[in-house]
């Protein structure tokens, strides 16, 4: 390892998770944090005093401090495209310039909400989002996660280019009732563009009259959608500073906005305010998204965990570990640093998971017996998402918190097919609720946790060339056929597509 801080920590011995407990007393004072309606548990977990101040010394050394300030004054911190990565502005914080400019188009995009609400556009009862990537995760979990019984709309978000998926979609709207809000940062996008295609020859295949009169493009590229056909007052542009991954807090947050009412989406801005806030200004030894970035470290970086897994004990975050997925993955999953050289070792693990008690009896005999060490995280909220019985919520809970138990506890067994190691790390997040302010808190640290990954890597976050290459040989056989590739892609095209 390259990093003198880096080397010192993965000489550190590692006790037993039960031995820290029993040897530190105010573990639980020092390793839970809370933040707003957030309490975050890291106890669990084998981050010691050692271990801190060991990455402590990480983070000087790799200019956390340096780094944090940057982003937050909306300078390049993308360096290999030039670029601010200014999402936190959005939220309210961060250069005064960009906070401004958010204000205004969070502003325009008020206005026209108002005018769909005021049937500016006809009755709309149906809402058909189209995008990828960023362009739909982010909405997609807000609106699952927040919606209920209090959605305004129907919702129906689209990102597989599977002409099945929109299909279905179609299927469950009355073309004359459908707003289109088509998200695409370049409007480019090759699947979105597509589908959008799609969606307008459904409404003009369905008799609409004016059919791009109901379409909104949510986008930094506004030229390239009045290009498209879409009239400019009903653009809604985002600043090429706003990655897509980061973008659900611009206009790309249209479609819940629109569902949810102006409220909730405020709201949702506030709470991830509050933890920008914390993030900016909180001294590093409580600051919750760098401790957890430790957390990380550690066990990727030292002990060489190659996942890590996230299990939301609430069917409202359902859709997380995918949105984590993408933002985790597609941030931190880099092979060089700031300067280009190689990384020196490994850099973010897989992020996987899955949903409460379902994963119990899928998942959980590989975390709890298996021979791959697989740090996991437990999300859960003190309030119900329903009005059954409690008994059904304290069962969740209970389930959520025994499993963390179990696996840091084990169990000894004569019989080696029924002993349980243990020592096997958990975090738990629990939520005080389900509500616009908390999801809000939780998507920003999620964010500034992957930053701080980043930092003390020394990577950037902010790119994501990798996925360029597969799109690039898509669009070569597209317009040049099968031609020059290995015999395997050759045979598969042959066969599936008769070329």
């Amino acid at each position: 390892m390259s990093s003198p801080a880096l080397a010192a920590l993965a000489a550190l011995p590692q006790a037993e998770l039960k031995t820290i407990f029993e040897t530190d007393a105010d573990r639980l004072s020092k390793l839970v944090l809370s933040q707003g309606a957030l309490r975050f548990d890291w106890s669990k977990t084998h981050l010691t005093d050692e271990l801190i101040d060991g990455f402590l010394k990480l983070a000087a050394e790799q200019d956390f401090a340096g780094r944090r300030e940057a982003l937050f004054a909306g300078e390049a911190v993308n360096n290999t495209e030039g670029r601010a990565a200014e999402h936190t502005a959005q939220r309210g914080v961060g250069n005064a310039d960009s906070v401004a400019l958010a204000k205004a188009l969070h502003n325009r995009t008020r206005a026209l909400i108002d005018a769909i609400e005021a049937e500016a556009l006809g009755p709309i009862r149906h809402i058909l989002h189209i995008g990828i990537g960023g362009s739909a995760l982010g909405p997609d979990l807000i609106v699952d996660a927040l919606g209920g019984d209090g959605m305004r709309y129907d919702v129906a978000i689209v990102s597989n280019v599977d002409g099945t998926a929109l299909e279905k979609a179609m299927d469950a709207f009355d073309p004359e009732a459908t707003l289109i809000a088509i998200a695409s940062k370049t409007f480019t996008t090759s699947e979105t563009m597509l589908n959008a295609a799609s969606a307008i020859n459904w409404m003009v295949e369905a008799g609409v009259e004016d059919p791009y009169g109901k379409i909104i493009a949510l986008t930094a590229a506004p030229e390239k959608a009045m290009e498209w056909g879409v009239d400019e007052t009903r653009i809604l542009p985002f600043p090429e500073s706003v990655g897509g991954r980061y973008s659900l807090w611009s206009s790309i947050g249209f479609p819940a906005a629109l569902a949810l009412g102006w409220d909730a989406f405020e709201s949702l801005l506030e709470g991830a305010a509050a933890m920008d806030r914390h993030f900016q200004l909180t001294d590093p030894r409580e600051n919750i998204p760098l401790i957890a970035a430790f957390v990380d470290q550690y066990y990727a970086r030292v002990l060489g965990c190659e996942t890590r897994a996230l299990f939301a004990y609430d069917e409202r975050l359902a859709l997380l570990p995918s949105y984590l997925q993408q933002l985790e993955m597609e941030s931190n999953g880099k092979s060089v640093k700031l300067d280009g050289s190689p990384v020196d070792g490994p850099t973010a693990p897989i992020t996987w998971g899955g949903v409460g008690t379902d994963a119990q009896h899928a998942v959980f005999q590989l975390l709890h017996q298996g021979t791959i060490l697989t740090p996991v995280e437990f999300i859960a909220s003190i309030e119900p998402g329903n009005a059954l019985d409690p008994a059904h919520h304290r069962a969740l809970l209970v389930n959520c918190f025994a499993q963390g138990a179990a696996l840091m506890r084990g169990k000894d067994n004569a019989d080696p097919a029924r002993a349980y190691a243990g020592n096997r790390p958990s975090t738990t997040i629990l939520m005080d609720d389900v509500n616009p302010h908390a999801l809000g808190a939780l998507i920003a640290f999620y964010e500034h946790r992957t930053f701080a990954n980043a930092v003390l890597m020394g990577i950037n976050p902010y790119d994501q060339f990798g996925v360029e290459l597969g799109k690039e040989i898509a669009k070569s056989i597209e317009a040049n056929g099968p031609t020059g590739f290995d015999p395997s892609t050759m045979a598969l095209i042959e066969i599936a597509l008769g070329e």
